[in-house]
């Protein structure tokens, strides 16, 4: 995104997943530090998603891909829904980061005010990793 370094604030986590450590870094970022944009950014290939969609058991991974699984059952998609088909994987990446943005409005109280009071915008975008370009939903 052509950004250096103390350009941006980021807080990342496979699957774009919330949890109060990350919506606490967010709030951090835009209320006492300035940050005017959070970019739920997910990506074409994911893995998560992939785990997610294979209902993997590892460790604590299982918990955080408990957190994905409302996304694929909420994907409305015409096809194989299996994680070697990257169609459904992509599908299923672009709802979880509409479902982590409504998450994010839902639950931090702080966030959703700087939102309406247009102070922060909140936004979803999908990366595909083989080209290289960002396709913003939101």
């Amino acid at each position: 995104m052509d950004l250096g370094i103390g350009d941006f604030f980021e807080a990342r986590v496979a699957g774009n997943v919330i949890s109060d450590d990350v919506l606490g870094s967010m709030e951090f970022a835009c209320k006492e530090e300035g940050s005017k944009l959070i970019l739920v950014l997910g990506h074409t290939g994911c893995g998560a998603i992939k785990g997610a969609i294979d209902n993997l058991q590892l460790g604590h991974l299982s918990n955080l891909l408990a957190k994905i699984r409302p996304a694929i059952q909420k994907t409305v998609f015409d096809g194989e829904r299996s994680s070697k088909n990257p169609a459904f994987v992509e599908a299923v990446s672009r709802t979880n980061v509409l479902l982590t943005i409504e998450g994010i409005r839902q639950q931090s109280p702080v966030l959703e005010e700087l939102e309406s009071q247009r102070a922060i915008k909140i936004a979803g975008a999908m990366y595909n990793l083989a080209t290289a370009k960002i396709d913003f939903m939101s």
